[in-house]
């Protein structure tokens, strides 16, 4: 199938070009025939060299081309000296340790990748005869649904029919830092990559929302696929210290012949014997090729491995060691590499008085109100069991999550008792999300979580000992007050406030939801 300007059609003519239904999705019998005509979603890989291969690649310096010379050539001076071939065998067996240490750590670290992609082959939510199942994402062909939600990666390219609330993470196709907002409208024109916000891209991360999508591409054929392909069509390019060991092997070679031609020409002037000046010539061109340096340059990379390998890195091929060596400058993100990217709340403040949230235990009774306004005002998800719960989603969301479970409030059963019936997306001019949820009595209430400044331009009452107060100026200034003293402690300020609602608006705004509000308390969290 041909690829089109997919950003500039209806979902309709998505479905009908791939034979598809946004719904049901399709038929188990339509997937496994279309695996068969498209193949696997996986990228391809280069041919696997054999260890035959491997091994002759070891002999391909050219200090290592001399040191076999100079081996041959020592072989012949020492049977015509009656000296043997102890000089040939011990440079062959340096050459020889030096390919076989060169392939056997190249053969193991293969093994250690092969293994890692192994444990890590990513599975996907899939539409199949209209229900969702879990299946590897290398089964994906053109015309899947695909359900996204936060904390997914995408597994090939789609074309959205469903996007709510939904943010992707692109940095690594388009250079965006932020996450993208993405929606299901068509987009007119020729629009470029980091433009086509109905898409969705293979290897991107869903940071936020849900969502679901029309497989319009896989493999090779993804956009991040053409990125692999150009990157495998890069040829292999030699370490500067390769690149230096090949110069000093060609000085000192031709260097030494050099000499040797000179004092063979010399001899000859000086009317010595033609034979004699000629093994003199040859003997001298064989002791000046160092022939341990390969061999001690082969050991020092080794070790260089095995100190890496106690930290747990993996080397593909010896030379990688000085290259890491030769590095004076690394670019690197923070988040999510010299930091965890992973948020914990550590205080929280209602009643006019802080709490701690490290440890689970408060005899404050308010605090139930707080979190279960941070816990369900929420997009991330819980799964697990007690004991072994897993948080997916956006950072700051799942840290709310792990301070409720931290305090016996599963988000599950709390939503259990007070399911979810609309929601205020959060934006970043507002500052703030909104759920409304109704309880077992069938009463409504809306939970809001957002920006201090903002959530208390919506609030005109303040809760205290569990009974709604006035919001008084005075008020005010205490929680900016609190919020001053936990921004101080390096941590990141979340204010939350709840609503009493009579009826579900018809239509749910920020200018009838948001307004009018009673705001609970703070939390401060710390990546």
């Amino acid at each position: 199938m041909s690829r089109k300007n997919f950003w500039n059609l209806p979902i309709e003519e998505i479905e009908r070009q791939f034979n598809t239904s946004a719904a049901e999705g399709l038929a188990s019998v339509e997937a496994s025939r279309r695996l068969t005509e498209y193949g696997r979603n996986a990228f391809e890989k280069k041919r696997k060299r054999s260890l035959f291969q491997k091994f002759s690649d070891q002999f391909k310096s050219f200090m290592i081309l001399v040191l076999l010379a100079a081996a041959v050539i020592s072989g012949i001076v020492g049977q015509l000296n009656g000296e043997g071939f102890t000089d040939a065998i011990i440079i062959l067996v340096i050459v020889l340790l030096n390919a076989v240490i060169g392939t056997a750590q190249e053969a193991k670290a293969e093994q250690s990748l092969e293994a890692l992609e192994k444990l890590s082959a990513p599975h996907c939510k899939v539409v199949r005869g209209g229900q969702i199942e879990t299946i590897d994402s290398a089964d994906l062909v053109p015309g899947d649904v695909v359900v996204l939600d936060t904390g997914d990666s995408v597994p090939a390219d789609l074309r959205l029919t469903e996007a709510v609330n939904l943010k992707i993470q692109e940095s690594a196709l388009t250079g965006e830092s932020l996450p993208e907002d993405k929606h299901t409208a068509p987009i007119e024109g020729d629009a470029p990559l980091g433009d086509r916000e109905n898409l969705a891209f293979s290897s991107c991360n869903v940071t936020y929302g849900r969502g679901r999508g029309i497989v319009i591409a896989t493999a090779m054929q993804t956009e991040v696929g053409k990125i692999a392909a150009m990157i495998q069509s890069v040829p292999d390019t030699k370490t500067p210290m390769q690149e230096k060991l090949d110069r000093l092997g060609k000085f000192l070679g031709l260097a030494a012949l050099a000499v040797c031609a000179l004092i063979f020409i010399v001899g000859i002037l000086y009317r010595h014997n033609v034979l004699d000046m000629f093994m003199t010539a040859v003997s001298l061109a064989a002791a000046a090729i160092p022939e341990g340096l390969p061999a001690v340059s082969t050991i020092v990379l080794a070790v260089g491995v095995q100190r890496l390998v106690r930290k747990n890195a993996i080397v593909r091929t010896l030379p990688s060691v000085e290259t890491l060596g030769s590095t004076s400058v690394i670019c690197s993100d923070k988040t999510g590499t010299l930091t965890q990217n992973r948020m914990t709340v550590v205080k929280l403040y209602t009643n006019g008085k802080f709490i701690n949230a490290t440890e689970g235990t408060s005899d404050e009774p308010q605090q139930e109100t707080l979190l279960s306004v941070l816990v369900l005002a929420n997009d991330a998800k819980l799964s697990g069991a007690p004991g072994a719960w897993k948080t997916t989603g956006d950072p700051t969301e799942t840290a709310l999550i792990n301070a409720g479970l931290r305090f016996n409030l599963v988000k599950n059963a709390l939503e259990g008792l007070a399911p979810r019936q609309a929601e205020i997306p959060f934006d970043s001019e507002r500052k703030m999300m909104t759920t409304i949820h109704r309880r077992q009595d069938g009463s409504l209430v809306a939970y809001t979580k957002g920006g201090l400044d903002e959530t208390l331009a919506c609030c005109d009452r303040i809760l205290l000992h569990d009974e709604v107060k006035p919001l008084t100026d005075e008020t005010r200034e205490k929680l900016r007050t609190a919020n001053r003293q936990l921004a101080q402690g390096a941590l990141r300020v979340l204010a939350a406030a709840l609503k009493p609602i009579d009826v579900l608006p018809a239509e749910i705004v920020p200018a009838t939801v948001e307004r009018e509000l009673v705001f609970v308390g703070l939390a401060g969290m710390i990546d």
